[in-house]
């Protein structure tokens, strides 16, 4: 019987390394514009055209339980420290099964880190502390 898929066992990997595994995922989206044109058939009926334009991408929010590493805040710490250029990398969202072996993957290119929240405390709250991270980039493919 084959494993069924689920959508909570997934890893950011960064260069071919694992960096960390995530509980929440948005973003993985790719899409083209569509832009408009009138035009006039031979008939003189005007229609309107629609043809591709540019291809852009969502940027990839990722959610997870704060540990004890600091890479996505040390990666982030490069563009608040102005080296954007140092901090783009290539890197993957990977799905894999309940053995671990990897059943999708999509990979963006020149991400960065353009936002990272950290928690909200409440002590009276029963909610594990979460960091959420936005990548940014230009490109998404499914691998």
């Amino acid at each position: 019987m084959p494993d069924l898929t689920t959508t909570f066992n997934f890893v950011l990997e960064i260069g071919g390394v694992e960096m960390a595994s995530f509980r929440k995922c948005s973003g993985v989206e790719s899409e083209t514009e569509t832009i408009e044109y009138k035009e006039a058939t031979k008939e003189g009926k005007m229609i309107i055209r629609k043809v591709p334009g540019a291809m852009k991408w969502s940027d990839i929010t990722l959610e997870r339980r704060i540990d004890a590493s600091k890479a996505l805040w040390e990666w982030r710490k490069q563009v608040e420290d102005g080296d954007v250029d140092k901090a783009r990398r290539d890197g993957s969202i990977v799905i894999k099964d309940s053995m671990h072996k990897e059943v999708a993957r999509w990979n963006f290119e020149r991400g960065w880190v353009s936002k990272w929240t950290g928690a909200e405390l409440d002590a009276g709250a029963n909610d594990v502390a979460t960091e959420k991270v936005t990548i940014t980039h230009e490109g998404l493919h499914r691998g």
